[in-house]
């Protein structure tokens, strides 16, 4: 596992474009004796592996895609692709799904139903690859889902998840604020695309404060803010960007209203206009109580009951969310960080790194739910 997940991470390839990823993805599990689609989702590879018992269909999944971040790790498997790397862990998701694919193709004979290896593009980017996935029937069948998360604020040998809603749904949002260009030196011939722009933002930071309930968890954020050229030319145009995390439907409609109601208003009140496109993205991803129940047994008997944690819930968004609204099962987040080794950077920082002794737990647990599962006769 950590040769496959240090080759994939010097070899990292951006959402909708995991060619190299899919194709070593594909031929590494032809090696193990599977049965294999490729293309599903777009780049996803589907591993199907039939036990010669009956049984259920346990459906398993990695994510395989990088993020446009520059790797600035000085360690001997860092990104060999300019301005692109494995910034969030999917190289050790990936290495991880491999290796439970080769401990169960070794015990075919005593596996009962079938397991589905599930290596999905584009978690990445809204609309994302699972619900593609799911077009192309990679869920055809199946009867429960589990995913793993190589999760850097949790310490490694710790593991955690939560029953019900555990991480936020997302939108994004894409606002120009159209105004009148000119000479900075001119500002009443103007409509300051840049002063309206900045209203804006200020005025967002009221819509989770002063319009959602306070006992409803809900973050507005703007992530990029562009315009104008040079120091003396006041900009005709202002373009905003950002995102927001909800965990109720309610909640993440009232925003969408309150944030479109604000950047209209916002405009009119300084005499520009305003062109905004909202995306709406991934569900909350609402883990289903049963299989997590199993977890927490598993895993206590893995681990020990001091390295089980119950997880709050993170605003971080998971197209495994559209699995879990079509079949039952459980995301679980695997520690992976290590302070000792200097592994303490979050999720999508430019050092980011992962304990890969990570990966065994990582693999143990998801091999235990399966199989738990199978036994369980469901």
């Amino acid at each position: 596992m950590v040769e496959w997940r240090r080759y994939l991470h010097q070899h990292p390839e951006l959402s909708f474009q995991e060619y190299n990823t899919s194709r070593f993805v594909a031929e590494t599990l032809r090696n193990l004796g599977m049965d294999v689609r490729t293309g599903v989702g777009g780049h996803g590879v589907v591993g199907i592996l039939k036990g010669s018992l009956e049984g259920p269909v346990v459906a398993l999944r990695a994510d395989i895609d990088a993020l446009p971040i520059q790797d600035e790790k000085e360690c001997g498997y860092a990104s060999k692709t300019e301005g692109v790397m494995h910034a969030c862990g999917h190289d050790g998701h990936t290495a991880t799904l491999l290796g439970v694919a080769s401990y169960f193709s070794e015990r075919r004979s005593l596996l009962r139903g079938e397991i589905r290896f599930l290596f999905q593009p584009a978690e990445e980017v809204i609309p994302g690859g699972a619900i593609r996935m799911i077009g192309d029937g990679a869920l055809d069948g199946v009867d429960v889902i589990y995913g793993v998360h190589l999760w850097t604020p949790l310490e490694a040998g710790k593991v955690s998840s939560a029953p019900g809603p555990m991480m936020a749904s997302v939108d994004d949002f894409v606002i120009d604020v159209i105004g009148k260009g000119g000479h900075g030196g001119l500002p009443h011939d103007t409509v300051d695309s840049v002063v309206v722009g900045a209203s804006i933002v200020l005025h967002l930071q009221t819509v989770v404060s002063r319009s959602v309930d306070p006992l409803q968890p809900a973050v507005v954020s703007v992530g990029s803010i562009q315009a104008g050229t040079t120091q003396n030319v006041i900009a005709d145009r202002c373009r905003l960007k950002g995102t927001v995390r909800t965990f109720d439907e309610h909640t993440r409609t009232l925003i969408r209203d309150r944030i479109e109601a604000t950047v209209r208003n916002s405009c009119a009140m300084y005499g520009a206009e305003a062109e905004i496109q909202y995306l709406e993205g991934y569900p909350t991803l609402v883990n289903d109580e049963r299989e997590t129940e199993r977890f927490f047994r598993v895993a206590t008997a893995l681990f020990g009951e001091a390295k089980v944690e119950r997880c709050r819930p993170v605003m971080p968004a998971e197209d495994f969310a559209y699995y879990l609204q079509r079949v039952p099962g459980c995301f679980l987040f695997v520690g992976a960080g290590n302070e000792r080794d200097g592994i303490v950077h979050p999720h999508h920082h430019p050092r980011f790194d992962i304990d890969e002794a990570s990966m065994m737990n990582a693999a143990k647990v998801m091999i235990r739910m399966a199989v738990d599962y199978a036994l369980d006769g469901k």
